[in-house]
């Protein structure tokens, strides 16, 4: 049976084994629109982030809610407006592994849907209070900080291998798409909109992500690992040859299901009815587990430190460091950055991510983002900006130094660190891994917009050690890299275990068992299975 246009396009385009050996018709329309669908929820994540950087800019709003005082003032108190959301994501990520193990993934994504849209009904009706400013961003920030957690598990286990680098990847598309959405309406509103409307507009209309998400799910199937650890095979069967747009009795569904089946007796028989205390216990004493669980947490400290949702949230002020005048300038200047996140973005999904691989684009990227804030910084410390005067030729490339950074973290630690985080895991810990990696990311979010305005007027002049700092972490990054993670492209959820050196059964019970000399040669065996590992780990 010859190929239909898409999938030969797809094969040209993604180059691993899997690809090779599985059937084209597992990539069907159904497996994209789901994962679509669940990621309507990273939009809000990147909606909402976005669009508060360039309101605090507009007059109206500074005038509703008292921007007074001197700029160190008026940097806190816009700090404080945009970090809540932040502060309400790192409850919501803490929160979604047990509750979305206990109800599924669907549900419990068309329940943050609607716990946002409360928080950003709050926000639009403030109207001047900081109050229900500051309640309805952290409501909204709850939910968006369970939807972070909840989306790349539910793309990751519904994904099929070879393309599961760009379904998973598609979370982080849909963050730089909402910004950029985000951006333009801050622009369109400072040129055509008057008095409170010009901010309550783009506060309320981030909502509609919220809206999509929720309607979309109720028509999405459940996830079909979720329903095989809940006992629901014959609905775990079923949803995966749907999802699969292949019959029941396919070799290929009948090899996948059954590797759920094996993995998950393998857990049970390890872990038995484990609570997620029993769960938490089996992350951090079991090496290969918390062997994961630490390179998720620092790829996702690492992603923050870049510096790149400093420029996501701050981005009018800081391209008015770098020389550009009037509020609508800055906020045009903001719109093309977010084009060019999205273009960045699409080309890693679409040719990076399932052929070049996740680890080498981690590499890479480290040094260029480095370099571009390098740039930067040295351009505002040693010929600065100066008020009434054009923008110099070493100031333009800053400027699109700027742009370069936001490409190199598109090509790499924007949509890799999410890939990583959901499927590295084992089954039954892949919630509660991507909990702590999305509540690390949300708490250094909130570290990063909290003292970037700060930084932004006191480190050096027009905050040019701002820039030296974010490069620094940049550059030590490929470092982390390259000792410590290894490359996951086209390997299955089911042989992540494999790749960590996790065997059948913990060192602990092995020892309760045998004795002697039997251990040691048991223990010989453990090591001669892992010895690729230890080149990466």
């Amino acid at each position: 049976m010859g190929l239909s246009i898409g999938n030969r396009i797809l094969r040209k385009i993604v180059k691993n084994e899997a690809m090779a050996e599985d059937p084209p018709e597992i990539y069907g329309w159904r497996v994209y629109l789901l994962a679509c669908s669940a990621c309507f929820g990273a939009m809000s994540f990147g909606w909402d982030s976005s669009v508060i950087g360039g309101v605090i800019e507009l007059e109206p709003f500074k005038h509703d809610f008292g921007f007074i005082g001197n700029d160190k003032a008026k940097a806190n108190l816009g700090a404080n407006i945009v970090s809540t959301l932040q502060a309400g994501c790192f409850l919501g990520a803490l929160i979604a592994s047990p509750i979305t193990d206990r109800f599924g993934r669907k549900w419990c994504l068309v329940a943050v849907s609607l716990v946002v849209i409360i928080g950003i009904i709050m926000q639009a009706a403030a109207s001047g209070n900081l109050a229900p400013m500051y309640i309805g961003r952290f409501i909204a920030g709850v939910g968006v900080g369970a939807a972070s957690c909840i989306n790349p598990v539910f793309v990751s286990e519904n994904a099929p291998r070879s393309i599961r680098g760009l379904l998973t990847g598609l979370y982080q598309l849909f963050i730089v798409t909402g910004g950029m959405i985000a951006f333009w309406i801050n622009y369109s509103v400072s040129l055509h909109f008057k008095g409170k409307s010009m901010y309550i507009f783009p506060l309320a209309i981030q909502g509609l992500p919220a809206a999509l998400l929720c309607v979309c799910m109720l028509l999405c199937h459940e996830s079909p690992r979720w329903l095989a650890r809940r006992d629901r095979w014959e609905e775990c069967k079923s949803v995966l040859a749907r999802i699969r747009n292949l019959s029941p009795d396919h070799p290929y569904i009948i090899d996948e299901f059954r590797e759920i089946q094996d993995q998950l007796e393998q857990e049970r028989r390890l872990q038995g009815d484990a609570t997620y205390w029993d769960l938490t216990r089996d992350m951090w004493t079991v090496a290969g587990n918390r062997k994961r669980a630490l390179i998720s947490i620092f790829l996702m400290i690492c992603q923050q430190m870049t510096g790149t949702n400093a420029i996501n949230t701050y981005a009018p002020t800081i391209f008015k460091n770098l020389g550009i005048t009037g509020t609508s300038t800055s906020l045009f200047s903001t719109g093309i950055y977010g084009i060019v996140k999205v273009v960045s973005c699409v080309i890693f999904l679409l040719f990076l991510a399932d052929s070049l691989g996740r680890r080498r684009s981690l590499l890479w990227t480290s040094i260029a983002q480095g370099l571009a804030m390098f740039y930067i910084g040295l351009y505002v410390r040693i010929s600065p900006p100066i008020d009434g005067q054009p923008v110099p030729p070493a100031g333009y490339v800053a400027l699109v130094c700027i742009f370069l950074f936001a490409a190199f973290f598109q090509f790499g630690w924007g949509p890799a660190c999410w890939i990583y985080a959901s499927e590295i895991p084992a089954a039954r810990l892949r919630s509660l891994n991507v909990s702590y990696a999305a509540a690390t990311q949300w708490l250094f979010n909130f570290v990063v917009a909290r003292a970037v305005p700060t930084m932004l007027v006191t480190v050096g002049a027009h905050g040019y050690g701002t820039y030296l700092i974010f490069g620094s972490f940049c550059l030590s990054m490929f470092v982390f890299v390259w000792f410590f993670v290894p490359e996951t492209k086209g390997i299955s959820l089911e042989h992540m275990d494999e790749l960590f050196g996790v065997t059948d059964r913990p060192a602990a019970e092995k020892s309760s068992v045998q004795g002697g000399d039997d251990v040691g040669s048991d223990m010989g065996k453990g090591d001669q299975k892992s010895k690729h590992v230890e080149v990466y780990v």
